[in-house]
């Protein structure tokens, strides 16, 4: 399809050259006498370009220049002209957002030249336009749309995520090893004006005590032996983007208190540099951990605990969303055909009722390790029971027995019952009014609980 342009000109002899010369060069052309028709035109219809002359009675060049680039959605392409031109009216034509400026009188060719390079321009801009959203529909799949659920409680906190997500706020999100507490992290910054910057994780438990302050902070060449080079910390890569801190719970004593400090005053101050510098961090912070009972061991500050646990999540362990486990297996079957080159066709029912019946300490990155074992015994074939670990032959009532550590139905009660109310509270960061209307008892019976179990 031809790029179509509209020429703005008040004299008639020059809008007829123009349009004999542009049509020749293959553009769809319209054409205006002055600044208030070419506006008519625009909102009528659409242009991938406009050749405006500079000077016009009634609206000239350059206020029709104003109030098109204000009310332009597509990023049209102007080529401002004129027989006056000068630098200052060249400079504040392209300061209000003109491509090009050419004098008259000019050439044919090069009135043709000028649009052929702004073409140029139109093709890369949609071409960017176009990968910048299948780049967008890939960082989908790496957010929520990658996480596999159809479960109510998983849904409610995605859904829950999605909101906070528009916002700085620090997110602190709880749950066992193996719950997809990065991913459900991605998600989030995924899903908020963040996206297009850095996603910057780091394991806290994983660097070594005495590299964790320049790992973060980042220094300055010579702070310290074998710092050849400036190095940026973490904090600065992730700067304008998200950091997920991963294990939060490790983190030394000495270090939570700068943790603290780049929190409160949002800046980081790099070994070996004489000032600090500002930075613009969205933190996610995740643990395995119960912040909360290392609060009150003195392991962890309540002071960043607080600053951490503004909007909390807790991921459900695989055990609580088992109705989630067919489609898991399945969603596993199918990213192992394609990066293994299996071609298993299907996860047989027996096997399947295997899977269902087992607890999932490990959760899904668990069930994942399984479901590829079982897919490279299975070869090419169907994932049948045989193909799976027998768990020690435990049954789910041994696992919940082992668990309880009881087979009194009395003591068994009391164990649960506690449990479940320190979860609840946990998930609703203490508030005990939203708490007893989960549980759905009375505030009063609530409090008698705490008291009871001395949560």
């Amino acid at each position: 399809m031809a790029d179509r342009l509209l020429i703005v000109d008040d004299e008639e002899n020059m809008r007829h050259l123009l349009f004999s010369v542009t049509s020749r060069a293959g553009f769809e052309v319209a054409l205006a006498a002055d600044g208030r028709q070419a506006l008519a035109a625009v909102q009528k219809d659409d242009y991938d370009f406009v050749l405006c002359d500079l000077k016009m009675p009634g609206l000239d060049g350059i206020s029709f220049l104003q109030q098109f680039k204000a009310i332009d959605t597509k990023d049209t392409v102007v080529i401002m002209m004129s027989a006056y031109g000068t630098i200052d009216s060249a400079v504040e034509a392209m300061n209000l957002g003109a491509f090009d400026f050419i004098t008259k009188p000019f050439k044919s060719g090069e009135v043709v030249l000028v649009l052929q390079k702004a073409a140029e321009r139109v093709k890369l801009r949609r071409e960017n336009l176009l990968l910048k959203k299948q780049v967008l529909e890939l960082q989908g799949r790496q957010g929520f749309e990658a996480i596999i659920t159809g479960n109510a409680a998983m849904l409610a906190l995605i859904d829950a995520a999605g909101k906070v997500a528009r916002y700085k706020t620090s997110v602190l999100i709880t749950g066992k090893s193996g719950t997809g507490k990065e991913l459900f992290a991605r998600g989030i910054h995924q899903a908020s004006p963040r996206r297009d910057k850095s996603f910057v994780a780091v394991n806290c438990g994983s660097i070594p005590a005495e590299l964790l302050e320049s790992e973060f902070f980042g220094y300055r060449k010579g702070a310290f032996t074998g710092a050849d080079t400036d190095r940026k910390g973490l904090f600065e890569q992730a700067h304008q983007g998200t950091l997920f801190l991963d294990e939060i719970g490790e983190l030394p004593a000495a270090l939570q208190v700068k943790f603290l400090r780049v929190l409160q005053e949002e800046e980081v101050r790099p070994l070996g540099a004489a000032a600090a510098k500002k930075v613009d961090v969205r933190i996610i912070a995740a643990t395995a951990k119960n912040l909360e009972e290392e609060v009150a061991e003195n392991r962890f500050r309540n002071d960043l605990f607080y600053r951490l646990n503004v909007a909390p999540f807790h991921l459900p362990p695989l055990r609580e969303r088992m109705d989630d486990l067919p489609r898991l297996a399945e969603h596993f079957v199918e990213k192992i055909n394609n990066t293994m080159g299996c071609k298993i066709k299907e996860v047989a029912d027996e096997a399947l009722q295997k899977l269902m019946h087992y607890d999932w300490p490990g959760n899904i990155r668990e069930l994942e390790n399984t479901v590829e074992r079982a897919a490279v015994l299975a070869g090419n074939r169907i994932i049948e029971a045989a193909h799976l670990p027998e768990w020690g032959g435990k049954t789910e009532t041994d696992m919940l027995l082992q668990e309880l550590g009881t087979s009194s139905l009395k003591k068994a009660k009391s164990i649960i019952e506690k449990k479940l109310i320190a979860e609840v509270l946990h998930s609703v960061a203490g508030n005990k009014s939203k708490a007893a209307d989960i549980l759905e008892i009375s505030y009063p019976s609530l409090l008698a609980k705490i008291k009871d179990y001395g949560l």
